[in-house]
């Protein structure tokens, strides 16, 4: 049976921007700048292309064909495959992997989209006019202090996820994604373009583009390869039921080396957003998370039309967290719809509801749950290390292993038909000897601690 009763895309613009949209969320334009201004700039941006590129991109093709060929949910496709090859079913475990990590970030991620779109609505409301360091920081910490407003403005973006899964494939994915991921690039280039003339681009410049190799560590390079999986969304199921919509005549080549273009050149893009407001008012660029939601209001209220750049850099935020909250959520939708057989209006509903209460739980780990442990840490912390230390780099592991080692070489080479031979070449070499053991060190290291 074919995800969500055998919808395809209509085109390859449609596919391009709901994976472009899947794969640039907030992990490129809240997570990327603060993660690299952690590990030194530049350096970090070098080795963060090249995860990317030979890491990344692999494993995202290799997604996006076990979909397309499985034609299924994440399990049914690895199952469907496996048999084809003579091998055990318990490969839809891997599939399992994927939504479980798509269905335990949904839980923590939506929270962090509530805050941008409350933070989206302070800027309407006030622009952050006169806030100081000091306020800005008892601003963020008023938010993670009132549980009814995060569960309020949490609801607020799940229920807009919803809809637009509620509303199907065509009706309610492409045309949400069309929409919106062009806008959110205009919004970005225009912010980047008023940097340009507002001041500290020239810094922000060197931050990024001047490497530093003496800063370079194997944390520095561990950093890098988790943020490219994180943002690119690698092994969160998302791919690879976008790749079971996808009809034969896209190239799945073309298309992701474009959605690794696209999400990387965002990712630098949100870097020359965000530090030239950073260093023109002597910010620190490695405040951590704290970055968006603590530094940048006092940017806002210092510079020349900070109301209308906050306004638009919160929607451009918003756009992001949505469009990726919707790649999240349609797996574990679509999976619902093909194992149970139940109809999309209700798994939509099914699987937004329980993120709503499961989300509850993320919410009051930020203030009166927060001394409660799991494995020593509180359930943010447990649930970030559950899907990104665990769950995303075994799943890619495995995905790389299963389309490398599993798959035939020509059951891959039909799904890969619009390159040449030396391409694919590569591809088959990367997928088999060198993304396996890159991604199992990041394993090791990561449980490692």
């Amino acid at each position: 049976m074919a995800a969500s009763g055998g919808a395809h895309w209509s085109s390859r613009f449609a596919f391009l921007m709901a994976s472009v949209g899947f794969a640039v969320g907030l992990g490129n334009i809240w997570r990327f700048p603060y993660v690299t201004g952690e590990n030194g700039g530049a350096a970090f941006v070098l080795i963060y292309l090249a995860c990317a590129f030979f890491i990344g991109a692999p494993i995202l093709m290799a997604e996006v064909l076990i979909g397309r060929r499985g034609q299924g949910s994440p399990t049914s496709s690895l199952t469907t495959l496996a048999r084809h090859e003579g091998r055990s079913d318990n490969w839809r475990i891997v599939g399992g992997m994927g939504l479980l990590a798509a269905y335990t970030i949904e839980i923590v991620y939506a929270v962090v989209v509530g805050w941008v779109l409350w933070y989206l609505f302070k800027a309407i409301v006030t622009g952050f006019a006169d806030v100081d360091g000091a306020m800005a920081e008892a601003q963020f910490a008023a938010v993670l202090d009132s549980n009814l407003g995060m569960l309020a403005w949490t609801l607020i973006g799940l229920a807009i996820t919803g809809g637009i899964i509620y509303a199907g494939v065509k009706d309610g994915i492409e045309r949400a994604v069309t929409v919106m991921m062009p806008l959110m690039f205009l919004l970005l280039v225009g912010l980047a373009i008023y940097n340009f003339f507002a001041g500290g681009f020239e810094e922000a410049l060197k931050w990024l583009f001047t490497p530093d190799f003496s800063k370079i560590t194997f944390a520095t390079v561990l950093a890098a390869i988790g943020q490219a999986f994180f943002s690119l969304g690698v092994a969160m199921a998302g791919m690879m039921v976008y790749g079971s919509y996808l009809p034969r005549s896209i190239s799945i080549t073309h298309s992701v080396l474009l959605i690794v273009l696209v999400d990387t050149g965002v990712a630098l893009l949100a870097g020359l957003v965000v530090f030239p407001a950073v260093f023109n008012n002597g910010l620190d660029p490695s405040a951590g998370a704290g970055l968006i939601f603590q530094t940048l209001p006092v940017a806002f209220a210092q510079m020349p039309g900070g109301h209308l750049f906050s306004i638009l850099f919160f929607l451009m935020l918003s756009v992001a967290g949505i469009t990726s909250m919707v790649g999240l959520v349609e797996s574990v939708t679509a999976w619902l719809e093909d194992r149970f057989e139940l109809p999309r209006h209700q798994s939509a509903l099914l699987v937004v509801g329980s993120i709503a209460v499961f989300s509850v739980l993320s919410i009051l780990s930020y203030n009166v749950l927060d001394e409660l442990r799991i494995g020593g840490n509180n359930f943010n912390d447990a649930m970030d290390y559950f899907s990104n230390q665990i769950l995303l780099p075994l799943g890619g592991l495995l995905i790389a292993v299963f389309a490398g080692w599993v798959m035939s070489r020509s059951a891959t080479r039909d799904e890969l038909t619009t390159i040449g031979d030396g391409v694919f070449s590569l591809w088959h070499f990367l997928i088999r000897y060198v993304v396996p053991p890159a991604v199992a060190v990041i394993f090791i290291m990561g449980v490692a601690g």
